[in-house]
């Protein structure tokens, strides 16, 4: 294929990247161009039993952790950096949880479990910083980076850097599907073989319930599963995440991406597919070792459209929720929804520094005293997007714990000691300042004004 040819010269001259990845990318692209994508037959799709899906609550009970050094628990620290722009401070530093939760499981069982932090070369600098900031801890802390590919300019297929784009630019991140072959070239895989290690527990770290649990991990070793994907009850909130079926005898991840245009509303139904996958992954170290060895991790190929400085490009990336169908034994666990709590936005923030949750250990534990399972659906305007400026609009945290729904846009600012009961929706009318007071008690209202409170 010319196409390819010509674009196996250009690579071959970036002196930026290794030639793993060089290897890797002419790789990425050659699927690509061959159309190789897998095609599903709806009709073959087939819900998935409780022996594919197991109920979290059918899983024997934890041992006493005497396994525990089995677990090697890496995070992607792309999400962790963007955490830390969010500064996230007000209940804790999402590394610092993290930190956390492995000193107490490492002091609490008397192991030794590594945090690992998965980089790209946007985010390198910044990580050792973080990495630095822990030297003092108690816990091994390693890094490695996940590929460097060049983006691809659609006009001719032509690397961005060989048209003299050599800044960050020219660049990505191929995803994080890329966490196995990196993990492997990095020569961190072999070292933690070697020192005995079996299973990686891997997370995105806004995250803040992907922890560390023995129950599941006892259960992966008892059962030899080569990889397990966490999946929680889909909610409203969710209709648009991936989720797990059965197909040709195979377990594997569907994303809406796949889904033939006509049956979309379907994939979106609660009633049908019911979970989604929550990206807390727990995979046998030796499995993805014989696996990127032998090439034979063919995740489906995610396009993403860019444009950078006027020119139009194309990133390829994969991801690693998609691996499932490749290894043995492959399972998901239906955990509860408590092992599924993102911070992504400001909206999310409220949420966790709520009275709704409380920290103890590092960990993030929901109130019980709210009734309702689910938590609460909270819109903020733009006003409130930046973290700063949220921060500023709050005197305090209302309290949430019987609010079902906020809406809040325009100039709004919350005084201390505020409690929000039902569906709550307070819009400032535009160039007004509207202010709620102190100790205010909202239930079931929709406040234009200071005369509707």
């Amino acid at each position: 294929m010319e196409k390819l040819e010509h674009l196996k010269s250009a690579v071959a001259a970036l002196s930026e990247i290794s030639e793993n990845e060089k290897n890797g990318f002419i790789n990425l692209v050659s699927r690509y161009l061959s159309g190789e994508a897998q095609h599903i037959e709806w009709s073959k799709i087939q819900t998935p039993t409780d022996e594919v899906v197991v109920p979290y609550d059918t899983l024997s009970p934890s041992p006493d952790g005497n396994d525990l050094n089995l677990i090697l628990y890496p995070v992607k620290s792309k999400y962790l950096l963007d955490m830390i722009d969010l500064s996230l401070y007000l209940i804790a530093d999402p590394a610092d949880l993290i930190v956390i939760q492995i000193e107490n499981l490492n002091s609490k069982y008397g192991c030794n479990v590594p945090l690992v932090l998965m980089n790209s070369f946007n985010t390198h600098d910044d990580t050792l910083k973080i990495v630095d900031k822990y030297s003092n801890s108690n816990i091994e802390i390693h890094t490695f980076n996940q590929s460097q590919y060049p983006r691809l300019v659609v006009e001719d297929f032509a690397p961005l850097p060989s048209k003299g784009q050599h800044g960050k630019d020219g660049w990505y991140p191929p995803g994080h599907g890329d966490v196995f072959p990196s993990l492997m070239n990095s020569g961190k895989l072999d070292a933690f073989l070697s020192q005995g290690k079996e299973y990686v527990f891997v997370a995105n770290s806004d995250n803040l319930g992907a922890i560390v649990d023995l129950k599941i991990l006892n259960h992966l070793v008892q059962n030899k599963n080569e990889y397990c994907m966490e999946v929680t009850p889909k909610t409203l909130a969710d209709i648009k995440g991936g989720t797990l079926i059965s197909y040709e005898g195979k377990v594997q991840l569907l994303e809406i991406a796949q889904v033939p245009d006509e049956h979309v509303n379907e994939f979106k139904s609660i009633e049908k597919f019911k979970i989604f996958n929550t990206n807390n992954l727990w995979v046998n170290l030796n499995a993805i070792k014989r696996l990127v060895e032998a090439d034979e991790l063919k995740m489906e190929i995610i396009p993403n459209p860019k444009e950078v400085n006027g020119i139009k490009v194309l990133q390829l990336e994969t991801a690693a929720g998609a691996a499932i169908r490749f290894f043995d034994h492959a399972i998901g666990i239906n955990v509860p929804r408590s092992r599924f709590l993102p911070v992504k936005a400001t909206s999310d923030l409220l949420l966790v520094q709520s009275d709704l949750y409380t920290l103890v250990d590092g960990f993030v534990i929901r109130n019980k005293d709210r009734a309702n399972p689910t938590n609460p659906s909270i819109e903020l305007g733009p006003e409130f997007k930046k973290v700063g400026n949220f921060l500023s609009r709050f005197k305090s945290i209302p309290s949430i714990i019987e609010l079902d729904s906020l809406k809040v846009t325009g100039d709004v600012w919350f005084g201390a000691g505020i409690v929000l009961k039902g569906k709550v929706s307070i819009a400032a009318k535009p160039g007004v300042k509207l202010e709620i007071p102190d100790g205010a008690v909202i239930e079931n209202k929709e406040i234009n004004g200071p005369e509707d409170i």
